[in-house]
């Protein structure tokens, strides 16, 4: 068990890749001049990054990707950290040079995956994203980089195996794949089978990951831990590029840092693991005749548990999703449905628990643990009622 210390926050993160490793750290120069090539990590006798590409040797190119991770800045003007950094990868693809770097940025204690593009002996960085998990990047076994034709996967000296999409087993040269169909706003499932190493004695057949699709925007990072196979099942239907807007789940809480909002950075509702689905009820909208399906949807985040509703109207109507939700004892959601604008209040555990709505206030839908309303046009105080405390949470107006 390792802390990893994150945006002022101690997070106990199990380095299950490196645990067993004394030397699972980077050893450099204090002043680096240029950045590795691979990374110094062992799991065992085995390297987990050790240096791969055609230009992996090439110190022309590690010089010239140098220069640009050292002009490179993150979304708050924060700069690389040369000697506990890294490439990953440096080779060419369709003939065009291309780098990959694992930088590690301690003014965010952050980690992220650069992705540069060669012309011309020059690089510049041509994508950026922040790697969600707390910890470092290189603890990751499969890393996703997007190319003019499509997806591909970089993958670490552990990984055995890796299942695209569909199933089937993807060609990895140099620990690259080659392109992969993954669609713009859709989830799709990404397995890695890990080899057997001093961490890992029995290896990993199932190493599972989400990929959230291709239009995911910097500085969000694609992939999403789906350990149980839950996440898969939870987004299934549902369009990723809504789930990562602004008003979505995974879009809608803004980072804080200091005393103001960081929109340019990863949002603090951004997915790391365990999305989850549990259904809450039904609801009937519009004079429909057969009544739509209400879920809470939930996810682990750098900044804790985070909830949202889906409602999924019967037949092949789009589903509707709230913004997110801190997990609370009383959950208040928002729903934006087409002219008919709801709060749906969710609570669990208590069945003596009293939910409280403004007077006045019609219950669309009134059952045990899920009371649903129409949005009141100024802001309204609902209370939940227990044995031992009582709830507030406001919605409405703006």
């Amino acid at each position: 068990m390792a802390s990893v210390r994150r945006r002022g926050t101690t997070v106990a993160v199990l380095l299950g890749l490196l645990l067993a490793v004394p030397a699972c750290g980077p050893v450099a120069e204090r002043q680096a001049r240029e950045l590795r090539v691979g990374y110094d990590s062992l799991d065992g006798t085995r390297a987990v990054w050790p240096p791969r590409g055609s230009l992996a040797g090439d110190a022309t190119a590690t010089s010239a990707v140098t220069e640009a991770v050292r002009a490179w800045r993150s979304p708050i003007d924060d700069r690389a950290h040369l000697p506990s950094s890294g490439i990953l990868w440096s080779g060419a693809v369709d003939g065009v040079p291309l780098a990959l770097v694992a930088a590690d940025v301690p003014g965010e204690s952050a980690s992220w995956l650069l992705q540069l593009t060669g012309r011309d002996g020059r690089y510049e960085v041509t994508r950026a994203s922040e790697y969600t998990d707390p910890g470092y990047l290189v603890y990751a076994d499969v890393l996703p980089l997007h190319l003019p034709d499509g997806r591909r996967y970089l993958t670490s000296g552990r990984v055995e195996r890796l299942l695209g999409p569909d199933g089937r087993a993807l060609l990895l040269t140099d620990g690259l794949t080659g392109a992969v169909k993954v669609p713009e706003c859709r989830a799709v499932p990404v397995t890695a089978t890990l080899r057997a190493t001093e961490s890992l004695p029995r290896g990993r057949a199932a190493d599972r990951l989400l990929d959230l699709g291709v239009a995911t925007a910097d500085p969000r990072y694609p992939l999403v831990r789906d350990d149980t196979g839950s996440g898969r099942r939870a987004l299934d239907g549902l369009d990723t590029c809504m789930l990562a807007d602004e008003q979505g789940p995974f879009g809608s809480i803004p980072r804080r840092i200091g005393d103001r909002d960081a929109p340019r950075s990863v949002p603090e509702s951004w997915p790391m693991e365990k999305v989850a689905v549990r259904a809450i009820g039904e609801m009937m909208l519009g004079g429909g005749a057969d009544p739509g399906d209400l879920e809470q949807l939930t996810w682990e985040t750098d900044a804790g548990t985070m909830t949202a509703v889906v409602y999924r109207p019967a037949g092949d109507g789009t589903p509707v999703v709230s913004p997110a939700d801190r997990s609370n004892p009383l959950q208040t959601y928002v729903l934006p449905v087409p002219g008919q604008p709801l709060v749906v209040l969710t609570w669990r555990g208590n069945r003596d628990a009293s939910l409280s709505v403004p007077p006045g206030t019609p219950r669309l839908v009134d059952r045990p643990g899920l009371v649903v309303v129409p949005l009141p046009a100024a802001r309204q105080t609902f209370s939940l009622a227990t044995a031992e405390k009582t709830y507030y949470r406001s919605a409405g107006g703006r």
